[in-house]
């Protein structure tokens, strides 16, 4: 019988991926904890928790059973004019966790469609509070999604360029990164005083596609204050950086005297198991939807809204994260982040080191400039995996952003063969 990889090279087209030069793909066949187990039994550690949104590890015995349970219960109902527990019970759960004062939860599929709903929710809200505001400002180099208004809202690149005929237009002030906090804030401040910003969306404290890009608490805190003074709402997709990435539960718990009036969430949501996608609003933006006349509704949904499979294996998820040992375990990653950022700071091949909490990205000075198409990707791409190890990187940038079962001695195993990669490239 053919393999796995045989038989998908002949029907499948895979993401972010040119198919004439990678034509095959690894035929996984398990999960176990922090490892992805192919068809040829060769184990890798999945230090990127397979783009972002494994939490507590492959197969998750108590998940699965969680699941299961649900299974034999309710797999799906319509969510219009229906409800069930799992989808009440996961948020009555998140709401008092997210930050601002979230008091709704609308379900979705994923984080691209959990922002497309903020801008709905977000543009709509200023027709029907009469303000008529219409701009939505994000930050350079920006990733929201792929679809066409969170491609709208993120930075004009690799992702975005053939289809930019078909994207609304929004402003893009400066990303706040060292050296540069003092142009970002500026700029917003110019587009605010013009008085028609409706919404400023940023990835709070980590941009993660544009190379795992950091930027202090200190500067989110301030681009939320100026927006609240001028009834310019804040979007804060988290869909990356919910679910203790950053060291807290959520990013944006690190800002003290502001807090956004929308979340996105996604990814870390179900610990990486069903797809699913939250958008929390505050409650000014749910009473300007309230009203008799019909057009105040909003119209959005998806057919699989608030699947009670997936809505469970939220609730799953969040059982693990809360409990000590998780909270514990996300400690030691970022200490052992942390020590091993000192380690490589002044590293000759190094350009760059960032740690925050749970992630650690490394930019690598391969001698042909940073970006997503830098030459020396695939080879350090085929190196991890040729030592077990999954990365994906972003151009000449590697990170770890690892479940959070892993050990210290297998975090320890990926900083080695970083350290043989630094005396390779």
């Amino acid at each position: 019988m053919n393999s796995i990889r045989t038989r998908d090279s002949a029907v499948i087209w895979h993401p972010y991926t040119q198919m004439k030069h990678w034509p095959e793909a690894i035929g996984i066949v398990r999960g176990e904890g922090v490892y992805l187990v192919d068809e040829a039994g060769n184990r890798y550690i999945d230090a990127i928790s397979s783009w972002w949104v494994n939490l507590h590890g492959h197969a998750h015995p108590y998940i699965a059973a969680q699941l299961s349970q649900q299974l034999y219960q309710l797999e799906h109902c319509i969510f219009a004019g229906f409800t069930h527990e799992p989808a009440v019970r996961l948020a009555e759960r998140l709401l008092p966790l997210l930050p601002g004062a979230m008091v709704r939860i609308f379900y979705s599929d994923n984080g691209s469609t959990a922002v497309e709903v903020a801008i709905k929710m977000a543009w709509q809200y200023h027709q029907q509070t009469g303000s008529g505001k219409t701009k939505l400002v994000a930050l350079e180099g920006a990733y929201h999604g792929d679809t066409f208004g969170a491609m709208s809202v993120s930075g004009r690149s690799l992702f975005t360029d053939r289809f930019a005929p078909l994207l609304f237009d929004a402003a893009f002030i400066p990303f706040p990164g060292e050296d540069n906090e003092a142009a970002c804030l500026a700029a917003f401040d110019a587009l605010l005083e013009a008085g028609d910003v409706a919404a400023i969306i940023l990835e709070p404290l980590i941009q993660g596609s544009a190379g795992m890009r950091m930027y202090p608490p200190a500067v989110l805190e301030q681009l939320m204050q100026r927006a609240r003074q001028q009834g310019c709402l804040v979007i804060a997709d988290e869909v990356m950086t919910g679910f203790g990435r950053t060291g807290t539960l959520f990013a944006c718990d690190q800002v003290q005297a502001a807090g956004p009036d929308i979340v996105c969430l996604s990814k870390g949501l179900t610990g990486g198991t069903l797809p699913l996608g939250v958008t929390a609003c505050s409650q000014d933006i749910f009473d300007a939807f309230l009203g008799d006349e019909a057009h105040r509704t909003l119209y959005h949904g998806h057919s699989f809204t608030a699947n009670p499979i997936a809505c469970m294996a939220g609730n799953a998820s969040l059982d693990l994260l809360l409990d000590p040992v998780c909270q514990e375990n996300i400690q030691q990653i970022g200490q052992a982040h942390a020590r091993a950022r000192l380690r490589w700071q002044d590293h000759k091949r190094i350009k760059s080191v960032r740690q925050h909490g749970t992630i650690l990205a490394i930019e690598l000075d391969t001698g042909s400039g940073t970006g997503y198409l830098n030459e020396q990707r695939d080879f350090i791409y085929r190196f991890f995996l040729e030592r077990g190890i999954l990365m994906r990187p972003l151009g000449n940038i590697i990170y770890i952003l690892p479940p959070y079962c892993i050990t210290l001695p297998e975090l320890d195993l990926i900083y080695r063969q970083i350290d043989a990669l630094l005396e390779t490239i």
